[in-house]
């Protein structure tokens, strides 16, 4: 019998905080089926990015693939009150759908170096926990419990005390996050304790 300690597997995490969610990975849209409702990203290699968009079906004029890019705010009222919006075409080949990747290492104390990536296509995002995170509001939050990843959240409030002297978060549904924009109606809310919240 070795008398050699055994290896930690949970020596570089502590055993109150949960192990990070999947990374966000951008894909090629022409490699994904269904793109409806999916987030996007969309842009030109060498100049920059933007997200917070969601697509629609494909649409084929001629030769060409697009993908109609809309805006989170607006995908979110057009699905809640069944109405049109505009949706600009985006040439499919400029297009990348956010998809979930492995679980990965915290992306907080990471040098400068260690984030240096390729302006060729959009970079993996990393969860940063939201414990490491200066600014909250308004920003995309992933909560996980036992493991499970619940995604499709924005962060209302900074870090706070509440009445039971924990430190939470105040969190709503994106829907109701946008909502709040369109429609001046204070969204609903729920209290998370900051160590199960990651910034996406």
């Amino acid at each position: 019998m070795s008398r050699e300690p055994m290896p930690d597997p949970f020596a570089d995490q502590p055993d109150w905080a949960p192990r990070p969610p999947r990374s966000i990975v951008p894909t090629p849209a022409a490699g994904v089926e269904d793109l409806r409702g999916r987030r996007l990203v969309v842009g030109f290699p060498g100049a920059g990015w933007r997200g917070d968009l969601r697509a629609d079906d494909r649409i084929v004029q001629g030769s060409r693939t697009y993908v109609p890019a809309i805006p989170e705010q607006e995908w979110y009222r057009a699905e809640s009150e069944q109405i049109e919006v505009f949706a600009p075409l985006v040439p499919i080949d400029r297009v990348w759908v956010e998809t979930l990747g492995a679980p990965g290492k915290a992306g907080s104390h990471r040098d400068v170096v260690s984030r240096l990536v390729s302006l060729d296509f959009p970079a993996t995002r990393v969860a940063v926990p939201a414990v490491d995170v200066d600014a909250l509001s308004g920003r995309r939050v992933v909560q996980v419990v036992d493991g499970v990843e619940r995604r499709d959240l924005r962060a209302v409030t900074e870090v706070h005390t509440n009445a039971d002297g924990d430190i939470c978060v105040r969190l709503a549904t994106e829907l109701e996050w946008y909502r709040w924009a369109w429609s001046g109606q204070a969204p609903k809310t729920v209290e998370v304790p900051v160590h199960l919240l990651w910034i996406e």
